[in-house]
């Protein structure tokens, strides 16, 4: 029954949150584990009826909506927590950060699949674009909660991360679409794709400004009539809908969503700070179902069938990806510990593998499983790794303002 299986998914992954969260691990890679010990415990069918029945398919039906639900939490926490200030001092920094990692670890990866498991060109390149997204759901809420305790404030390092690895994913998942409609016999389309990325970056700017605007408007002269739980549902609302209109038009939601959040702050800094904080409280919720699903999505016996040569692939994606990491921030006055919290706040993966891992087997596409492989082990690999590196070296390799400092 889907009651049922909705209390296990929230009971379980909050145990298992507070459980390594007890022994020092991010509280997120509790709930991945979860995840998958209660895949395996549905695909196992230990309890019959009670977690195999039409709740499980009621679940899969209503699962792509609440994924939705949480990545718009994210990504609206994370545009309200982007100072126009912190971007002017960043620049072309995180321009560069926005996109020059992906790439870069697009190409090492095409080369390591195409030479190390004798992936064709383009099934080499569309693995690599599956796999070098960096996971918002670890890099957003682990930025936003340094930004509250003060850590890497004198030089905005959270800040800066926040800003680049919303395009990053852009970058991944447009490179992907592309690639796929190459493989898939629809060459005609090549010309027309190949404007998709600047069309959905620069309308899911005009998009997401557009919005922000507006509901800054009707914030700001509602101000007293809206209770902030009421200004939370509005732009949870609004920010669900930008997703089918960009689905329609092809523009970036990830874009037009923090960009919402960007404008919301630059416009009425008093009503983006009420509705961070409920958004703070609705990530509690979010987080867990979030992090659950995505584990519920890994079997685990995919990576295990990959051997150390595929486990080896994904590090060298990693390599690249830091590389290219070092070269975006070469010319800033960060220090190298600064830029090593940016090498390491860049590892982790976990939700565009987890919905992109299984489209080229779905398509047919040659080596469909081992791809399918490559992208659970990237999750189940790199977000825990990437998680608890972020919380482990945070302190000792970003500046810490003890004025706010709290909590950690």
């Amino acid at each position: 029954m889907l009651n049922i299986l909705i209390v296990s998914i929230m009971i379980g992954g909050w145990g298992f949150g507070r459980l390594f969260r007890y022994v020092k691990l991010p509280s997120a890679v509790g709930m991945l584990v979860w995840g998958i010990l209660f895949g395996i415990i549905i695909r196992k069918g230990w309890f019959g009826e009670i977690l195999n029945g039409y709740g499980l398919v009621l679940l899969k039906q209503i699962e792509p909506f609440l994924k939705s639900l949480a990545l718009v939490v994210i990504l609206l926490r994370g545009g309200l927590g982007i100072s126009r200030e912190a971007l002017n001092r960043h620049g072309w920094t995180a321009f560069f950060l926005s996109w020059l990692p992906a790439l870069f670890e697009m190409g090492g990866l095409t080369l390591l699949l195409h030479f190390g498991m004798g992936f064709s060109w383009q099934v080499a390149l569309l693995t690599a674009a599956i796999l070098s997204a960096v996971s918002l759901a670890v890099v957003v809420p682990a930025m936003l909660e340094l930004k509250q305790s003060g850590i890497g404030k004198k030089k905005d390092i959270p800040t800066l991360v926040l800003a680049a690895s919303s395009l990053d994913n852009v970058v991944a998942v447009t490179m992907f679409s592309l690639v796929l409609q190459f493989i898939s016999g629809n060459n005609q389309d090549i010309t027309r794709a190949l404007w998709v990325f600047p069309w959905s970056i620069g309308m899911g700017i005009i998009l997401g400004g557009i919005v922000g605007w507006g509901l800054s408007l009707f914030f700001e002269k509602n101000y007293t009539k809206i209770r902030a739980t009421e200004k939370a549902i509005i732009i949870l609302m609004f920010s669900l809908m930008a997703i089918q209109v960009g689905d329609i038009l092809h523009v970036s939601s990830l874009v037009t969503i923090v960009m919402i959040g960007f404008i919301l702050l630059e416009r009425s800094p008093k009503v983006a700070h009420e509705i961070a904080r409920k958004m703070n409280v609705l990530w509690v919720a979010a987080e867990i179902i979030l992090f659950v699903l995505v584990g519920m999505a890994v079997d685990i016996n995919k990576v295990f069938s990959l051997g150390l040569a595929g486990i080896g692939i994904i590090f060298g994606g990693l390599a690249f990806r830091s590389l290219g990491v070092v070269i975006a921030t070469a010319r800033t006055h960060a220090s190298w510990k600064e830029k090593l919290f940016c090498i390491i706040a860049y590892l982790p993966k976990a939700t565009v593998q987890a919905a992109l891992g299984s489209v080229p087997l779905a398509y047919g596409i040659v080596g469909g499983e081992t791809i399918l492989a490559l992208a659970v082990a990237a999750i189940v690999i790199t977000a825990p790794l990437g998680a608890y590196l972020v919380e482990r070296f945070s302190v000792p390799l970003l500046h810490v303002d003890l004025g706010e400092k709290g909590g950690r």
